[in-house]
Order: C-alpha cells, then structure tokens, then sequence
C-alpha cells in the first residue's frame, strides 16, 4: 500500500510540473502497474526464446540450420513449374502463419527437387522472427542417441530438448526402414512433440505408402492433424539449374 500511495503521489507531482503541452504516459498508478507488467511478460517471453534457441544449439552442437542452407530463401526459391509455385506458395503460408496452431508438414520427393531448401526458408523466417529451429537428419539423431547410451546420459533429457523447440525437422526419414530402433525413437520424438503441441517438419524420399511403411499409420494420422499438409515434389532435380546458388537436397 505505501508504495502504490508513494507512487501515486509521485505522478501527480509530475503532472504539476509538465508543461501542459506534454501529455504525460501514464495517468494512474493503475495504467503504471499495467506497463510494467506488460514490459515483464515482453522481457521474460525474450528470455524464453533465447533460452530454447541456446538448447537447440546445445544438442547437437550447432545452431538450427546447417552452414549449407543459411541463405535459403523463400525469394531465391527457383521456380519452373506449377508445382514448385504452389510449394512455394504452401512453405511461405505455413511460415507466415506459423503459431496459429501446431500443424506438421510433409515434405515428400526425390533428391535435388528442393525439400531442404524450401524446410530452410522455413526455417530461417522463423530463427528471423525469434523462434527455435532445429533441422537434423535422421542419421545425426540416432548417433546423438546412440552417444547419450555410451555416455551415460538420459535419453528422455534429449527427447525433452527436442521437444522444447519451436519447429524440428526431421530430414531423410525412412533412409533405414529396416531399422526397428530407428522407428521406435522417431515415433518417441514425433508422438512427445504432436502430444505437446509441438509441430514436425518431416523431409523423406518415400511416398505416402513408403512412409506410412516407415512411421506407422498413427503417427501418419497425427502429423495430418490440425491443418498438416503434405506437398509432393513430384519434378525432376534441379541441381544443375542452380548451381549459382548454395546446392538444395
């Protein structure tokens, strides 16, 4: 009470002295507490995402997006066909319109169609806009597994910073379909993730049929929720056409 008095008083001797023609701030203690309250909440959601964006670095010792694909852009996209338009045009919208819930996306083709570029311009509109992203590949994930066994370390600690971040993308899944370990942590990773309502990029090689071969029809089913698209690359690489630009995968 003494301080909401002292502040009180501190304002109306503040109104006394500024010239009329300033229009004061604040015009009650109530609208003071009301903006500091505000500035608290804008400086502890600044904190969060410096921390989840110090995680994502932390498990595989890197930042999100690999050296590789750090200028991936929605603008040195390149466009040839109707497709590739409407790719664009699909990655641009779920990034823009990223938070609204927490749909996954499918990135389905052949190698050198653009997947990681366009996952990338995801990617790095989102690091722009503050958010956490980790894009890793399947391989690098099971070997970041395989240490936290050798080392002795908690894989749910890793499941747990993995679901921490923003957006993770999952890259070159179903490379090892004959692999049951390797289905069983990228249905941990993915089940933990959709439960927390954290979104999943997913870039694979394989159909609908070759996935759902990989993942299961649940996880199939969960990454379609709330609004997941699937985009085909269904074009031949264009490697050859860019090679001004960082190569695409």
């Amino acid at each position: 009470m003494k301080n909401m008095i002292g502040t009180g008083s501190a304002l109306e001797r503040l109104k006394r002295i500024i010239p009329a023609s300033v229009q004061p701030k604040f015009n009650s203690v109530e609208e003071w507490q009301a903006w500091q309250e505000s500035e608290g909440r804008k400086r502890s959601e600044e904190i969060d995402k410096l921390n989840q964006r110090a995680r994502a670095e932390k498990i595989f010792g890197r930042s999100g997006i690999q050296d590789l694909h750090r200028s991936c852009t929605f603008a040195n996209y390149q466009v040839t066909g109707d497709g590739q338009k409407k790719a664009l045009s699909l990655a641009k919208s779920y990034a823009q319109n990223f938070g609204g819930g927490f749909a996954s996306f499918v990135f389905s083709g052949a190698p050198g169609t653009g997947k990681n570029h366009l996952a990338a311009a995801v990617g790095n509109y989102l690091l722009a806009a503050g958010r956490s992203v980790l894009v890793v590949t399947v391989p690098d994930l099971m070997l970041r597994v395989r240490e936290c066994y050798d080392g002795g370390q908690s894989e749910a600690a890793l499941l747990d910073d993995l679901c921490k971040v923003d957006l993770l993308v999952l890259d070159e899944v179903g490379i090892q379909r004959g692999s049951s370990g390797e289905k069983v942590i990228l249905n941990q990773v993915i089940d933990r993730r959709l439960s927390s309502m954290r979104p999943v990029g997913i870039l694979t090689n394989l159909n609908h049929d070759g996935l759902l071969d990989a993942l299961g029809a649940r996880i199939i089913d969960r990454l379609q929720m709330d609004g997941g698209m699937w985009v085909n690359f269904d074009w031949g690489s264009y490697r050859k056409n860019v090679s001004h630009l960082r190569p695409v995968k």
